[in-house]
C-alpha cells in the first residue's frame, strides 16, 4: 500500500495518506518539501478554484475547502457534476452520522471508479482535516481530470507533460521538463494560450525576466477568454523555490481540457460545414434545374399552339410571310432551346451523381418537370412543327391553284359577258314584223347563225360553272362574289336560251312568207362563225395562264403549242376561203348592179374582224413561245437546285448515320483511362461541330428550294427535316456520352475507385449487355450482380433495384451500376454521424440554440441551419431550443431513419 504523499511525505510523520496508481507516483520528490506550508497554500487555492469551476455548473461554490465538504453534500454534488452520473440520494440531517454517511457515499463512489483509498476515512473529512481533504481532492483530480489524458500511448502525467512539450516546442525560452520549475517564469502558460488562441496574447512582447507580469497575463487571459478560473497567485509561484507540482498539474489540465474541447467543437463544426456545403450546393443545382426546366416547358407550351394554328390565309403573300416566320423560328429561336434541353439533361445527370456520392436521396423534380416530361413535350413540339410545315406547303399549293383558277374564271367570265352584251335586246326586238320577205329570211338565217354561235358558247359557260364549283370546293376566300357572278351568267344564259327559242318560233311562223335567201351571205355566216369561235378560243388559249412543277410538264405544253402552230397554215386557208366568199358577194353585187344595204344580214362577223383577230393570233403565238421558254429555263434551274441539294444530302445523311453508330460503339468499347476517353470524346465532339458548315450549306440550299416552290426531289430520299433531326440527335448523343464519362470520373475520384476496377466493371457490364445498348434489363442485371460476387434474395435484389432504378424504368445504365458498386464498398457521411457532431456542439444536450450555431459555424451555414431547424419539443426543452436530430435525419431522407 502506498502513502497518500507517497515518497513525497515522511513515512513517520503520521499525516494523512491516500492510495494512487503506481503510474502516478513521483519517486524523485523531496519528502520534506511536501510539508512546506507554501505548497499547502498553493494546493488549497488551486484545488478550491478547480472545485468551483465545476460546482458553478450546479449553481454553487465553496469558500473553505476543508469546511465546505464536511457535510458531504457539496462533495457528492461535485462528483455528480464531473462524472455526469447520479450518486445515491444524500441524507439531509445535520447530525455527525448523517455527514459521515454522505462522505462515505462519495468515497464509495470514488472507490467504484478503480481508486483505492488508504488512510482516508469519512471521519477525517467530517472533522475538517485539511491534509486529508486536500489528498482526497487530489485523488478526484487525478481520476477525472488527468487519468484519461492520453498522447501517443502515454497517459496521465506523462501524457499531459508530452502534450505541453509539443504545444510549446516552437516558442523561445520555453523548455517544459516538469510541472514545477519549468512554469515559474510564466512563459509556458502564455505559450499554451498563444498556440491555440494567438489573437489573445502578443507573445513577442513577453520577457523571461518578468515572471510576475507573464503569469498574471496568462491567468487573466485564461479567466476572461477561456473560462478557466484563476487557480494560483503569481506571487506564490514566483516566491516559491519549487512550486507545488499538484497545483501546477491541476491548473495545466484545465488548459488541456479547454483546448481539447475546442478542437472537438472545431472538428464537429467542420463536419457539419462540409455536410451543409454539399446540401447547399445540391439545393442550388436543384433550383437551377427547376428554373431551366420551367422556362423550357413554358417556351414549348407557348410555341406548340402557334405551330398547331391552322387558320388559313386569304392570299399567297400572307402565306409566304407565315412560311418566312417559320424559317426564322427554325434558324433563330429553336437552336438555343435545343442546347438548353441538352444542358438540362447534363445538369440533371450531374446532380444525381453528386447526390449519390454524398449519400443523399435521388432528386425528384416537381411534378411535370422530369426529364421524361420534357422529352415528351419536346416530342410533341417536333410533331407539331412537322405538321405545321406540311400544312403550310399544302396551303401554298392550294392558294396557288386558287389564284390560277380565279384568274381563269375572271378571263372566261369577261369574254362571255362581252359576248352576251346586247344579246337579250337583239333577241327581244320585233323587227321581223315590218320586214320584207327577204329581210325576214335574212333575219331567220341570221338567227340560225346566232344559234350556232350560242351552241359554240355552251362549252365556255360549262367551263365557267365548273371553275366556280372547284373554287368553292377549295374554299376560295372570295367565293361569294364568284358564285354571284357565275349565278348571273347562268341565269342570263338560260334567259338567252328561252329568248332564242322564242325568236326562232316567231321567225319560222313567218318563214313561209320569206323565201328570198342570199346563199353567199348564209355560207359566209356559217363558215365565219366557227372560224371566229376557233380564233377566239385560240386567243383565249394563247393567253391562258399555266402552272407546272417539272421539266416534263413544261415540255408537254411546248409540244402541244408546236402542234397548235402546225395547224395555222390550214386555218389561214380557211380564213382566205371565208374572205373569198365575201369578195364573191361584192363581185356578184357589182356585176348585177345590186346595191347592198349594210352588211351581211346573216352574221355580225365582218371580214375586218376576222382579219383583226387573225393578226392578234399571229402576235400571241411568239409571245406564247417566249413564255414557254422562260418557264422551261425556270424548271431547268429548279432541277439544278434539286440535284445540288440531293448531292450534299446524300453525303451528309450517311455521314450522320455513321457517326451515330461510331458513338454507340465508343460508349460500349471504352479504351484507356477515363481522362483519355474524355479527351478523345471531346476531340470527337469538336470534329462533329466542325462539320456544322455542311449542315448550314444544306439549310441554305433547302431555303432556295422552298423559295422556288419546289415540293419534290426524285434525286434523294433525304429531306431537310430528317437531316435536322439526325444532326440534333448526334449532338445530344455525344454530349450525353461525355457527361457519362465525367460522372464516372466524379464517382472514381469521390470513391477512390482505381482504373483497373472501372475497367473490370465495364468488362463485366458489357458481357451482360447483350444488345450493346449501354443498358440492360432486370434479368441480365441480376446475372451481373451474381457474377460479381453478390448473393441475392428477392428482397435484397428489390432493394438494389430501388437504388439503381429509382424511376422504375426497368433498365439499368452503366453509370447506375458503378454508383452502386462504389456505394457498397466505400464509406460516406451518415445521419448518425451528423447528429453526433451536432451533439458535441450542443454540449451533449438534445437540442441546440441559435447562439451556439452562430458561435460554432460560419455565418451563412449557421443561418441555413436556423432557418430549417424545427423548434425542439422534448421534456428538457428551453426557449429558443432547436431540434438538430430531425434536421440531420432530413438531410439524408427517410431511408436513414
Amino acid at each position: 500500500m502506498v502513502d497518500y504523499h507517497s515518497s513525497n511525505n515522511q513515512a513517520s510523520s503520521g499525516g494523512p495518506a491516500v492510495y494512487m496508481d503506481p503510474r502516478e507516483q513521483e519517486n524523485d520528490w523531496d519528502r520534506d518539501l511536501l510539508l512546506d506550508p507554501a505548497w499547502e497554500k498553493q494546493q488549497r487555492k488551486t484545488f478550491t478554484a478547480w472545485c468551483n469551476s465545476h460546482l458553478r455548473k450546479a449553481g454553487t461554490q465553496i469558500e473553505n475547502i476543508e469546511e465546505d465538504f464536511r457535510d458531504g453534500l457539496k462533495l457528492m454534488l461535485l462528483l455528480e457534476v464531473i462524472s455526469g452520473e447520479r450518486l445515491p440520494k444524500p441524507e439531509r440531517g445535520k447530525m455527525r452520522v448523517h455527514k459521515i454517511n454522505n462522505v462515505n457515499k462519495a468515497l464509495d463512489y470514488i472507490a467504484s471508479k478503480g481508486v483505492k483509498l488508504v488512510s482516508i476515512g469519512a471521519e477525517e473529512i467530517v472533522d475538517g482535516n485539511a491534509k486529508m481533504t486536500l489528498g482526497m481532492i487530489w485523488t478526484i483530480i487525478l481520476r477525472f481530470a488527468i487519468q484519461d489524458i492520453s498522447v501517443e500511448e502515454t497517459s496521465a502525467k506523462e501524457g499531459l507533460l508530452l502534450w505541453c512539450q509539443r504545444k510549446t516546442a516552437p516558442y523561445k525560452n520555453v523548455n517544459v521538463q516538469n510541472f514545477h520549475i519549468s512554469w515559474k517564469d510564466g512563459l509556458a502558460f502564455n505559450a499554451l494560450i498563444h498556440r491555440h488562441r494567438p489573437e489573445l496574447i502578443d507573445y513577442d512582447k513577453l520577457r523571461k525576466d518578468d515572471p510576475l507580469t507573464n503569469l498574471n497575463n496568462a491567468f487573466e487571459v485564461a479567466e476572461k477568454y477561456l473560462d478557466i478560473p484563476k487557480m494560483m497567485d503569481a506571487e506564490d509561484i514566483v516566491n516559491t523555490a519549487r512550486p507545488d507540482e499538484k497545483a501546477i498539474m491541476t491548473y495545466v489540465s484545465s488548459f488541456y481540457h479547454a483546448f481539447s474541447g475546442a478542437q472537438k467543437a472545431e472538428t464537429a463544426a467542420n463536419r457539419i460545414c462540409k455536410v451543409l456545403a454539399v446540401n447547399q450546393e445540391n439545393e442550388h443545382l436543384m433550383e437551377d434545374y427547376e428554373k431551366l426546366a420551367s422556362d423550357l416547358l413554358e417556351w414549348i407550351r407557348r410555341t406548340i399552339p402557334w405551330l398547331e394554328n391552322r387558320a388559313p390565309e386569304k392570299t399567297m403573300a400572307e402565306m409566304q410571310q407565315k412560311l418566312e416566320d417559320f424559317r426564322g423560328y427554325r434558324r433563330v429561336h429553336k437552336p438555343p432551346k435545343v442546347q438548353e434541353k441538352c444542358q438540362l439533361e447534363i445538369n440533371f445527370n450531374t446532380l444525381q451523381t453528386k447526390l449519390r456520392l454524398s449519400n443523399r436521396p435521388a432528386f425528384m423534380p416537381s411534378e411535370g418537370r422530369m426529364v421524361s416530361d420534357i422529352n415528351g413535350s419536346w416530342h410533341n413540339l417536333e410533331g407539331a412543327e412537322k405538321g405545321y410545315e406540311e400544312w403550310m406547303l399544302n396551303e401554298i399549293r392550294r392558294l396557288e391553284r386558287l389564284d390560277h383558277l380565279a384568274e381563269k374564271f375572271r378571263q372566261k367570265a369577261t369574254i362571255h359577258e362581252s359576248w352576251t352584251d346586247g344579246k337579250e335586246a337583239m333577241l327581244t326586238q320585233k323587227d321581223y314584223e315590218t320586214a320584207s320577205l327577204s329581210e325576214v329570211k335574212a333575219l331567220l338565217r341570221k338567227h340560225e347563225a346566232f344559234e350556232s354561235d350560242l351552241a359554240a358558247h355552251q362549252d365556255r359557260v360549262e367551263q365557267i360553272a365548273a371553275i366556280a364549283q372547284e373554287l368553292n370546293e377549295l374554299d376560295y376566300y372570295d367565293s361569294p362574289s364568284v358564285n354571284a357572278r357565275c349565278q348571273k351568267i347562268c341565269e342570263q344564259w338560260d334567259a338567252l336560251g328561252s329568248l332564242t327559242q322564242s325568236r326562232r318560233e316567231s321567225l319560222e311562223r313567218t318563214e313561209k312568207q320569206l323565201e328570198s335567201i342570199d346563199e353567199l351571205y348564209l355560207e359566209y355566216a356559217k363558215r365565219a362563225a366557227p372560224f371566229n369561235n376557233w380564233m377566239e378560243g385560240a386567243m383565249e388559249d394563247l393567253q391562258d395562264m399555266f402552272i407546272v412543277h417539272n421539266i416534263e410538264e413544261i415540255q408537254g405544253l411546248i409540244t402541244a403549242h408546236e402542234q397548235f402552230k402546225s395547224t395555222l397554215p390550214e386555218a389561214n386557208k380557211e380564213r382566205e376561203a371565208i374572205q373569198a366568199i365575201q369578195a364573191e358577194v361584192q363581185k356578184i353585187a357589182q356585176y348585177n348592179g345590186i346595191k347592198l344595204s349594210g352588211g351581211n344580214p346573216y352574221t355580225t362577223i365582218t371580214p375586218k374582224s376576222i382579219d383583226d383577230k387573225w393578226h392578234k393570233v399571229e402576235q400571241l403565238v411568239p409571245q406564247r413561245d417566249r413564255a414557254l421558254q422562260e418557264e422551261l429555263a425556270k424548271q431547268q434551274s429548279n432541277d439544278h437546285l434539286r440535284r445540288k441539294f440531293a448531292t450534299q444530302a446524300n453525303i451528309v445523311g450517311p455521314w450522320i448515320q455513321t457517326k451515330m453508330e461510331e458513338i454507340g460503339r465508343i460508349s460500349i468499347e471504352m479504351n484507356g483511362t477515363l481522362e483519355d476517353q474524355l479527351v478523345n470524346l471531346r476531340e470527337y465532339e469538336q470534329s462533329i461541330i466542325e462539320y456544322k458548315p455542311n449542315i448550314d450549306q444544306l439549310e441554305g440550299d433547302h431555303q432556295l428550294i422552298q423559295e422556288a416552290l419546289i415540293f419534290d426531289n426524285k434525286y434523294t430520299a433525304y429531306t431537310m427535316e430528317h437531316l435536322r433531326v439526325g444532326w440534333e440527335q448526334l449532338l445530344t448523343t455525344i454530349a450525353r456520352t461525355i457527361n457519362e464519362i465525367e460522372n464516372q470520373i466524379l464517382t472514381r475520384d469521390a470513391k477512390g475507385i482505381s482504373q483497373e476496377q472501372l475497367h473490370e466493371y465495364r468488362t463485366s457490364f458489357n458481357h451482360f449487355d447483350k444488345k450493346r445498348t449501354g443498358q440492360m434489363d432486370m434479368d441480365n442485371y441480376r446475372a451481373l450482380l451474381v457474377a460479381t460476387g453478390n448473393s441475392l434474395g428477392d428482397a435484397e435484389f428489390a432493394r438494389i433495384m430501388g437504388i439503381v432504378d429509382p424511376n422504375n424504368s426497368g433498365a439499368v445504365t452503366f453509370q447506375a451500376f458503378i454508383d452502386f458498386m462504389s456505394r457498397e464498398t466505400t464509406d460516406t457521411d451518415t445521419a448518425d454521424q451528423v447528429i453526433a457532431s451536432f451533439k458535441i456542439l450542443a454540449a451533449d444536450k438534445n437540442f441546440i440554440t441559435a447562439e451556439e450555431l452562430r458561435r460554432e459555424l460560419p455565418p451563412d451555414q449557421a443561418e441555413y441551419c436556423i432557418a430549417r431547424m424545427a423548434p425542439y419539443s422534448g421534456p428538457d426543452a428551453k426557449p429558443g431550443a432547436l431540434d438538430y436530430m430531425s434536421f440531420s435525419t432530413a438531410l439524408y431522407g427517410e431511408s436513414d431513419l
